[in-house]
């Protein structure tokens, strides 16, 4: 499991920019961002290289942050390699509440699965020869 940095954000202009800037600024990296939206805010979730750090940089400048738990998997980037991972999960009947994915380095990609049963998940993950990884693997 890794944390992810979740952040309420106001649907207003430039309120993304001044967020992005205070992680910059603080020399947080983000390794990937994601944004749902609704009419009045969205909700920010990030994996960043310190998402402690990046939670109370945020804080501290008003914005409305939080540290969520969250299952990062190696995937291969191949066609068909994350139907194979939520296929091994419906098996194991793991519910997925949301996912995102950004691609990593060597023929990888990084699935971000918020689920419901993490130690389900986990055989799931292993049954197929897929690894999760920790917060030092990004």
């Amino acid at each position: 499991m890794i944390d992810q940095l979740t952040v309420f954000l106001e649907n207003k202009k430039g309120r993304l920019a001044a967020l992005c800037r205070a992680l910059g600024d603080a020399g947080i990296s983000m390794h990937a961002l994601t944004i749902a939206d609704t009419e009045r805010y969205g909700v920010v979730r990030i994996i960043a290289d310190n998402p402690t750090k990046a939670q109370s940089v945020l804080s501290e400048q008003g914005f409305r942050a939080s540290l969520t738990k969250v299952l990062a998997v190696e995937v291969p980037d191949v066609p068909g390699g994350l139907a194979q991972l939520l296929e091994a999960f419906e098996l194991a009947d793991v519910n997925i509440e949301y996912a995102y994915c950004f691609s990593a380095a060597d023929g990888k990609a990084i699935d971000v699965i918020r689920i419901d049963d993490n130690e389900a998940a986990e055989a799931a993950i292993q049954s197929i020869g897929y690894r999760a990884i920790a917060s030092e693997g990004l």
